[in-house]
């Protein structure tokens, strides 16, 4: 892994693993932004493709969904799973396409990454006819003992006041859009109009090994992976799947809080 904050390396374990699971995010977000049949969308970080896939079924034949993404791994698995979906490399910044391309715009857990949210927001309106409509979602919910197990392991191999540093860096907004209060002044902000924000719960069961394999495609699981190698990553998983064996039930039920947020370019 040359680059631990790309998905690249770790694409064809989230599609296995995540993308399954994650069908149900990408439809609600998809329903929120509510396109039309014969519609342009676009949809924004779209990994392997599973919130395009689901707007592409809403605008029929007659539409359009593209999807883009910067990590090239993740477009060519997407590619082979969904031949489908049309995808290209592109970042939010500096999108390729011309003024009021798409009438909806969908991104799915993918504005806490930007790293200048307010740009790629700004390029994202301009894509965007008038009146058309945005909808974003992102993670909500705070530590569950699932995830303070995972942490605790993880400072036992890498230092707090290393690894705090290192995610903030790849995901420099994932505690800013935990809000919802955050969330709707940030869209405002960008100068979305009508802007509506709900509160989802969702339930994702897993294979114990698979949970414990999946955290590797997280950031800190990439990171952490980074740092140790892959033969110190191998060992470092069989402690934390022993662990996680003695703490908790197989499968692992992951309760999971997302905030789903929508607006509309005046």
């Amino acid at each position: 892994m040359d680059d631990w904050r790309s998905y690249d390396g770790v694409a064809e374990v989230y599609e296995r693993i995540h993308a399954p699971r994650f069908v149900e995010p990408a439809r609600d977000l998809v329903r929120a932004a509510d396109p039309q049949p014969g519609a342009r969308v676009l949809d924004v970080g779209t990994g392997t493709g599973i919130a395009a896939l689901e707007a592409g079924a809403l605008v029929g034949d007659d539409g359009l969904v593209v999807g883009i993404d910067d990590s090239i791994g993740m477009l060519e698995v997407g590619r082979r799973a969904r031949p489908q979906v049309r995808t290209l490399a592109a970042e939010a910044i500096d999108l390729p396409f011309r003024d009021a391309s798409f009438d909806a715009i969908v991104g799915n857990f993918v504005l806490a990454h930007f790293t200048k949210y307010q740009t790629a927001l700004y390029d994202l309106l301009r894509v965007l006819r008038p009146r058309g409509r945005i909808a974003v979602n992102a993670w909500a919910d705070r530590q569950d003992e699932l995830t303070r197990a995972w942490i605790e392991s993880v400072w036992t191999v890498v230092p707090k006041e290393v690894l705090d540093p290192a995610i903030a860096e790849a995901i420099p907004w994932r505690d800013r859009f935990r809000s919802r209060e955050s969330l709707e002044e940030t869209l405002m902000d960008a100068g979305l109009r009508h802007v509506q924000i709900q509160r989802r719960e969702y339930r994702f069961r897993y294979p114990l090994d698979e949970y414990v394999e999946g955290l590797g495609t997280w950031a800190v699981g990439r990171f952490v992976r980074s740092m140790l190698g892959e033969r110190g990553w191998g060992s470092f998983l069989q402690r934390v799947r022993a662990d996680f064996g003695e703490r908790f039930p197989d499968p692992v039920l992951d309760f999971r809080e997302v905030l789903v947020a929508v607006g509309t370019k005046p």
